[in-house]
């Protein structure tokens, strides 16, 4: 009698546990680990795909060529109309035969190759936080704005120090030093809590 009230609980403890072993399997499998974000991330054509795609008409599937063409035109730095038929075929091959399968197979795109169909998958919603930053070709070089400041600030004083300007009007160019440092400071803390954002 005690054996099979002991195997009752067991099963009925090993039935409690089941539902949050799937559960956990289930949330694994609907997001994407780092390695397979930084596997997707590290090539620029996937990137290209990505952003093409989240500009697009969500409900609207993109073929195969556009987004080909597309891309060629990025990496050849040209217009759509310019690309020669090398540069539309190369990527055209890499993207069907390469990229696209590899995106499709970590559900970050459904692509289908019969027809030669391209639209962002649910699992692309996790790779957003990482396109969304500001390439070093758009960012604001802060530095230097703090370093043109210092600069300037320490000319106009040590010349107005050395033309033998009373403190008043000294004390006065330290302000406007000390006054333009804060109001850089202030544009860089919003533009970075914009970007956070």
């Amino acid at each position: 009698m005690e054996e099979s009230g002991r195997e009752r609980s067991q099963s009925v403890e090993a039935e409690q546990e089941a539902p949050a072993d799937v559960e956990a399997e289930e949330a694994e499998q609907s997001s994407l680990s780092l390695d397979l974000i930084f596997e997707i991330l590290k090539n620029s054509r996937r990137r290209e795909v990505l952003h093409y795609l989240r500009e697009a008409d969500p409900d609207e599937r993109v073929s195969l060529g556009e987004l080909a063409e597309h891309v060629a035109a990025i990496e050849n730095d040209t217009t759509t109309d310019a690309l020669t038929s090398s540069e539309r075929k190369r990527v055209y091959v890499g993207l069907y035969q390469c990229h696209l399968p590899k995106m499709d197979d970590m559900g970050v795109v459904d692509f289908n190759q019969d027809r030669g169909h391209v639209a962002l998958a649910p699992a692309a919603d996790y790779l957003t936080e990482y396109l969304d930053t500001p390439s070093d070709a758009t960012a604001v070089r802060w530095h230097r704005y703090y370093a043109a400041i210092s600069g300037i600030g320490l000319a106009v004083v040590t010349l107005s120090a050395a033309a033998g300007l009373t403190g008043g009007v000294l004390m006065a160019l330290v302000g406007l030093v000390v006054g333009t440092f804060t109001f850089c400071s202030a544009c860089h803390w919003l533009a970075e809590s914009r970007t956070d954002n």
